[in-house]
């Protein structure tokens, strides 16, 4: 099975109720299974989130889902990026953090703090118009054909393994829940993991995988002595890069379980695997996708992710293809996986994205009002709703507020409350 059959049937013929389930990890209580995952928006000014950030989160968490996770957020080291409006985390940008943690909590979620170094991604421009940045990395590859920066040293490696403790650390002051270790999409953890940009000799590299995931290991293992036993660990994890949608981090089942087995001993607590389709199944001779497998292989929790109610991957929406909501559709297939133990969270990123509302109106039947995604919505300057006093709907109550969907600023700025 590589694609399942587009049958909508009526906006009843579904139950995630499954879904709705608390779940406790460490010290944290989720109240159901939903995950609102990192998603790129670039709200940002020299690393720090401004307010149009702090409420997008917040509205996730009002609209359903019980775990934010930020998105890709610099440690504080210099190599970690040089774009001003990515995230950062930093004694100048942690009060700002602390504000988005705190709406998210006051809204009844819980939060962590993505911590992400890009490695030698290039992004364009970082040599040109930061000519002091020199990106560090496993080896200095960016994927196979191209490089970019250098391969760290050990004592770069030593310095950037402080800086991730340190980034844990500032999550956990500021009343973070936990942190995602991003070692996904071909980023620098992920450069350790994969073969093709990992090209060191020494104990960080080499043909196995337990030598490619020595770093990561370590720097979840620092992560965990410095932050305690009730702080979470959840480490992002892909096959898939940006620049390659067929790499391979390991090429059999035996390889993930001892991948999954060496982070679990280190300190994670939970295994965000991240594919582009959730259904696609990894391996000839079964159904199970990367999430599946991972899970066969560990107690810890797993986080399924890849396409939930949208019929196109996440790299097709940014090259500007518009999906079609897939409404009821897998719905059924994304239980009968959770049922049958394949993961026990879900992430819904563009869905969530298109309509902050996305888990309450798919738990209560209201299919036809969820706005669908459009390719545009990760590039606005502004979140696709904004807040409007209700008392301009007949009957409304003082001090009542809807959500109005906008398209475009324009529109956001004229939104008028739409009457029943």
């Amino acid at each position: 099975m590589s694609e399942l059959e587009e049958s909508a049937g009526p906006a009843t013929d579904y139950d995630i109720t499954p879904l709705l389930q608390p779940l406790r990890i460490r010290g944290v209580q989720l109240r159901n299974r939903f995950v609102m995952p990192g998603m790129q928006r670039y709200w940002c000014v020299d690393g720090a989130p401004d307010r149009r950030l702090r409420e997008y989160y917040r509205r996730r968490v009002l609209g359903g889902a019980s775990l934010v996770i930020s998105e890709s957020c610099a440690i504080d080291h210099p190599s970690a990026t040089k774009n001003p409006t990515f995230a950062r985390i930093s004694p100048g940008t942690r009060e700002a953090w602390r504000a988005c943690v705190a709406g998210v909590h006051e809204a009844g979620g819980a939060m962590f703090l993505q911590l992400w170094h890009q490695g030698a991604v290039n992004y364009g421009g970082d040599a040109d118009s930061n000519p002091n940045f020199v990106a560090l990395s496993p080896s200095g590859v960016a994927h196979p054909g191209e490089s970019f920066g250098r391969a760290a040293t050990g004592a770069e490696l030593a310095s950037l393994k402080r800086a991730f403790v340190q980034g844990a650390l500032d999550a956990a002051e500021i009343g973070a829940d936990g942190v995602e270790l991003h070692s996904a999409h071909g980023f620098l953890l992920d450069q350790f993991l994969w073969p093709g940009t990992n090209l060191r000799t020494d104990r960080y590299g080499g043909q196995a995988i337990a030598g490619r995931a020595t770093f990561v290991a370590e720097v979840t293992e620092a992560v965990r002595a410095a932050t305690g036993p009730d702080f979470v660990i959840s480490v992002r994890i892909s096959q898939w890069k940006e620049s390659d949608f067929d790499a391979k981090v390991v090429e059999e089942p035996g390889q993930l379980g001892e991948l999954v087995g060496l982070l679990r001993a280190a300190g994670a607590d939970i295994f965000h695997v991240s594919t582009r389709r959730f259904w696609t199944p990894e391996w000839e001779g079964s159904d199970l996708g990367l999430a599946g497998w991972a899970k066969s292989f560990t107690d810890a929790a797993v986080i399924a992710v890849g396409s939930v109610g949208l019929d196109i991957d996440v790299m097709a929406s940014l090259a500007g293809q518009e999906g079609r909501p897939t409404g009821t559709s897998r719905i059924g297939e994304l239980v009968r996986r959770f049922q049958r133990g394949d993961f026990d969270l879900v992430s819904v990123g563009r869905s969530q994205i298109g309509d902050p509302n996305w888990v309450t109106k798919m738990t209560d039947h209201r299919i036809p009002d969820i706005r669908g995604f459009r390719a545009n919505d990760t590039s606005l300057s502004h979140d696709v709703v904004t807040t409007l006093p209700a008392t301009l709907r007949p009957g409304g109550i003082l001090g009542d507020t809807v959500d109005e969907y906008a398209g475009d600023l324009a529109c956001r700025l004229a939104a008028r409350v739409r009457r029943p």
